[in-house]
């Protein structure tokens, strides 16, 4: 499918442009950190929510899965809207749809209702996917690893941070305030955005078949674009199985309440401090070594995890190091993409982060019936199998 003319279309872009400042930089940050905690609440609050609405140990972890599996669908087949329609509208529109969905989620009383409410949480929450790569069709080409690097900083935080905020707020007001609270600042945020985000009218002109299409076009053509996620992919895998298991593990057998189990979160954030790192490493040329660095620390952290002996504080080694792994390997793959070809940078990200939330999603799936089976120690070791085998990958991969 043709593109267009390339060079007036660049020209048309950077004359539509606007400038990126520092405080819009923060600003896109805690809106990705805002609108991608939507993705977590659920997931250190597992035990309190199962039970509340009939749904066993086993099959609880359908919450967490679910929503991720929700979230790739929105980035197949919403997120490559932002390459065709006005952004800013779409990014409101989103951001509102996911207020109710939360809202829906607050007030179910059943697994269905609520599980529905879960798919339909991340299927809405995809607005983030769409802020990395309108910052980077912004951001001048000598500082984009480094814009984006510290916008995903925003969103790393969020995912992170929504975990200790989740379960400090379950413990006060029950774990329906979590999801009431995650709606009204939905409905705060798409007014704030609608606000103070530009206006982006992408210059790419097709039907919406088309534009779908294309993202498998371009999922063939790049093979960077393939093997970056596919890399992501394994590793969030590991990322999600293991925070959706290590609050249940705390819990039960070192008797954490949600209080200690948000402290735990917290610590885990340390971890974002790898985005602006990533961001760094790649303008300068170090995307090699830093991949290398990522998939190795990986596999490494979550089978120190598995020892035995010192408790909890390997889960927090584990927490920290894993964090820091799968944040410095995605903000190093993100900038590798989005040099492919900057008239798709949306449809190149939805192929990107619907490989990773699928890994995620079905890491989260088995997570729960392969930990009451196992236990722990083996569980940890098993969930460092998909980052080996990324490493493995990365290693043997064709060169050139």
């Amino acid at each position: 499918m043709s593109l267009g003319n390339p060079v007036a279309a660049e020209s048309r872009s950077a004359l539509a442009t606007p400038t990126l400042s520092s405080s819009l930089v923060i600003f896109l940050a805690i809106c990705c950190g805002a609108v991608v905690a939507n993705l977590y609440y659920a997931q250190p609050i597992v035990e309190l929510i199962a039970p509340s609405i009939g749904l066993s140990s086993a099959n609880a972890s359908l919450i967490v899965s679910l929503t991720q599996f929700g979230y790739a669908i929105g980035l197949l087949f919403l997120v490559p809207l932002a390459d065709l329609l006005e952004n800013r509208r779409l990014l409101v529109g989103f951001t509102l749809a996911a207020a109710v969905c939360l809202a829906g989620a607050a007030l179910s009383t059943t697994p269905s209702l609520f599980l529905i409410s879960s798919l339909l949480i991340g299927l809405t929450s995809v607005a983030v996917q769409i802020l990395v790569p309108l910052a980077a069709h912004m951001a001048p080409e000598a500082s984009r690893g480094r814009v984006v690097g510290n916008i995903m900083s925003g969103l790393l935080l969020g995912i992170l941070l929504s975990r200790p905020i989740s379960s400090t707020l379950a413990e006060a007001f029950g774990w329906r305030g979590v999801f009431f609270g995650a709606a009204g600042l939905m409905a705060f945020m798409a007014v704030v955005m609608g606000l103070l985000l530009p206006r982006r009218v992408p210059t790419h002109q097709a039907s919406y078949a088309q534009l779908i299409g294309s993202v498998f076009t371009l999922a063939r053509r790049y093979a960077v674009l393939r093997e970056r996620s596919l890399y992501q992919g394994l590793l969030f895998a590991a990322f999600s199985s293991f925070w959706t298991i290590a609050p249940i593990e705390l819990v039960r057998h070192y008797g954490f309440s949600q209080t200690e189990v948000a402290i735990f979160a917290l610590v885990g954030a340390v971890g974002a401090i790898a985005a602006p790192i990533a961001g760094r490493l790649a303008d300068a040329g170090h995307g090699v070594r830093g991949t290398l660095a990522a998939l190795l620390l990986a596999p490494l952290s979550l089978i120190a995890g598995s020892l035995s002996g010192a408790g909890w504080l390997w889960m927090v080694v584990t927490a920290v190091a894993l964090d820091f792994a799968v944040q410095l390997n995605m903000v190093l793959g993100q900038r590798e993409i989005y040099a492919l070809d900057p008239h798709s940078r949306a449809r190149l990200n939805a192929v990107y982060m619907t490989s990773i939330f699928v890994g995620g999603a079905l890491g989260s799936l088995i997570a729960s019936p392969l930990y009451e089976h196992v236990g722990w120690p083996l569980f940890a070791c098993m969930a460092a199998l998909p980052p080996l085998a990324a490493l493995i990958l990365f290693i043997l991969r064709p060169r050139g």
